[in-house]
């Protein structure tokens, strides 16, 4: 069989790389290997959040005392209500995907594609040639080996959404994005949990005053065991989990330990390009292309930025270079933008503080444990980070753990993608009272060490000194 394009994988990605790959072709095939919800809606970022608002809706009863409200300790979560109604958001959310190949046809195919080489494929026992091949095969958890003997008391989110009811003792083992997210929504939910880590590292956070001012926090709800490897031992009717300076004996575990690029027997040895000792191939980021071969690598198989958002973009840039006539060598990409949804929110934009490498940089922060609004909603805690070139107070990159972060760090996306600088965004309006003047004082903060290239008149307004007007 010869077709034009082969797209394997129909995840966030490989949807996109489609959309690209029709305005120039539909002699194509769409490969997929498993489900057709992809791992965002089906597995990952849908359900997760719509787990983390109920947990955090029940959550704000600790809070009602203060506002005036009474009769909290009525509430309970009922946890099989709350995991249903997940999966009926859920479904909605797969309901797109799931009907891709009912509308593409015999240009569908659900089954296991291989590379035999640059321009040909094993799809299902047949061999398929193709002018180019976009790869978007996806990831999937990572659970050692010896952990599968516990059976279906390991957890991963690609099984936690799938339970009725869960248990009410939880390990949960990964304190990046996805741990500590589900750590906590489980948490407040009123199930006993524990987190474990190798490393004395959560949710990603890389500055390390942004680490100092959220671990409190999140450990005030979920105790932590961070720096050694947790080992499981089976305890009966439960799993001793051991880790840094002790255990915890738990009902189920979740593996929370990052996501493994779906790339093992995809056949990328046999391109006649040089593996790593991951058996990944050296992509351009710009176009996805493997070498100089009319093949792309993009979404989270290629670990470059597993998120969706990136995971979209390089599906549009694998399959604007897979046209034919394609001209350009590769598309510029976004700045980088990460948000965890715990509580407070952790997000970073632009480059990790570690890897700003030698440029003279200067920083201004925000303590929000007194933001006037944030007060108001009982949620006053964290910090925020800014830093900027010294010399022309151009905007390079922010990292923090504060309320609304999800929208403050767009804010700050914008005006890192746009190069502006302290100045520039001083001179904004900012209205009162907000979330974004706790942005507003650590602009303040970052301008008292760089040059004041831009802005306006008004980029010089000083704050007033009183918390009830700044």
């Amino acid at each position: 069989m010869k077709v034009d394009t082969v797209i394997v994988g129909a995840g966030s990605a490989g949807l996109s790389a489609l959309r690209e790959v029709r305005r120039y072709t539909e002699d194509f095939l769409l490969v997929n290997d498993g489900h057709w919800g992809t791992t965002c809606a089906a597995v990952g970022c849908m359900p997760s959040k719509a787990l983390i608002e109920a947990a955090n809706a029940f959550h704000r009863r600790d809070t009602f005392g203060e506002f005036g409200i009474r009769g909290a300790e009525g509430l309970r979560a009922d946890i099989p209500d709350i995991l249903a109604r997940v999966r009926r958001m859920r479904d909605g959310f797969v309901k797109g995907p799931e009907a891709v190949p009912d509308k593409l046809g015999d240009r569908a195919i659900s089954g296991r594609a291989r590379l035999l080489g640059p321009g040909r494929l094993d799809v299902n026992g047949k061999t398929v040639t193709a002018r180019a091949i976009i790869l978007a095969p996806g990831s999937s958890p990572v659970v050692p080996g010896p952990w599968r003997d516990f059976g279906d008391r390991i957890l991963t989110t690609d099984t936690l959404f799938e339970q009725t009811d869960l248990p009410c003792r939880i390990a949960v083992i990964g304190m990046g994005a996805i741990g500590v997210e589900i750590a906590q929504a489980l948490a407040r939910l009123g199930l006993e949990v524990t987190g474990f880590d190798a490393v004395e590292a959560l949710a990603g956070i890389d500055d390390a005053e942004v680490l100092a001012a959220f671990r409190p926090l999140f450990e005030a709800e979920v105790p932590l065991h961070l720096g050694a490897p947790a080992e499981l031992e089976d305890a009966g009717t439960a799993i001793r989990v051991t880790g840094a300076q002790g255990s915890f004996e738990a009902d189920a575990v979740l593996a929370a330990m990052g996501r493994r690029p779906n790339i093992e027997d995809l056949g990328l040895d046999t391109l006649g390009v040089t593996l790593d000792d991951d058996g990944q191939p050296e992509i351009d980021p710009s176009s996805l292309r493997i070498g100089d071969l009319p093949v792309f690598l993009a979404g989270d198989a290629n670990g470059y930025r597993p998120l969706l958002h990136e995971a979209a973009d390089e599906g549009h840039i694998a399959g604007r270079m897979a046209a034919p006539d394609a001209q350009s060598s590769g598309l510029c990409r976004r700045t980088s933008l990460s948000i965890v949804f715990s509580s407070p929110q952790v997000a970073r934009v632009g480059p990790p503080l570690s890897e700003l490498g030698d440029t003279e940089i200067a920083t201004g922060s925000a303590d929000f444990s007194g933001q006037p609004r944030a007060r108001m909603a009982q949620t006053a805690a964290g910090i925020l980070r800014i830093h900027a070139e010294r010399e022309t107070g151009r905007l390079l990159a922010a990292e923090m753990c504060v309320p609304g972060a999800e929208h403050l760090v767009h804010l700050l996306a914008l005006a890192v993608e746009q190069s502006l600088t302290v100045a520039d965004m001083l001179a904004m309006p900012f209205y009162h009272p907000v979330l974004e003047e706790g942005l507003r004082s650590a602009l303040r903060d970052l301008a008292k060490t760089v040059a004041a290239a831009g802005g306006s008149d008004l980029s010089d307004c000083k704050a007033i000194g009183h918390d009830a007007l700044d």
